[in-house]
């Protein structure tokens, strides 16, 4: 079974696309693992809190974080995107995460 996935407005979409190709194919790669695989491994998905996930990939020494939720079991919802710069994910980034995902489903 493959999941769907949905972006959430633009957040990701505009994320996605300020990226240089490279880094582009390593999330588009981590995407396609999160659509196919029932567990995917702890190094592209890692949960935050409040059901929201982080999606990681790595391209040439940048780390790349966007976060999604699952939605009725098996949709991915892609939230807000960025490059990682330091060692813990930036409060902030979390914040606005969890934000989104009060939005999305108050509008759902």
């Amino acid at each position: 079974m493959e999941r769907k996935v949905f972006y959430y407005k633009r957040y990701f979409i505009d994320f996605f696309l300020s990226l240089e190709k490279g880094a582009q194919r390593k999330i588009a790669y981590v995407i396609d693992v999160l659509k196919t695989q029932q567990r995917p491994g702890a190094n592209f998905v890692k949960h935050v809190r409040e059901g929201v996930y982080e999606l990681r990939a790595q391209h040439e020494g940048n780390i790349y974080r966007a976060f999604f939720i699952f939605d009725e079991g098996n949709i991915v919802m892609l939230f807000n995107g960025f490059q990682k710069k330091t060692q813990k994910t930036p409060e902030k980034e979390i914040e606005k995460a969890i934000k989104l995902k009060d939005e999305y489903y108050a509008g759902k």
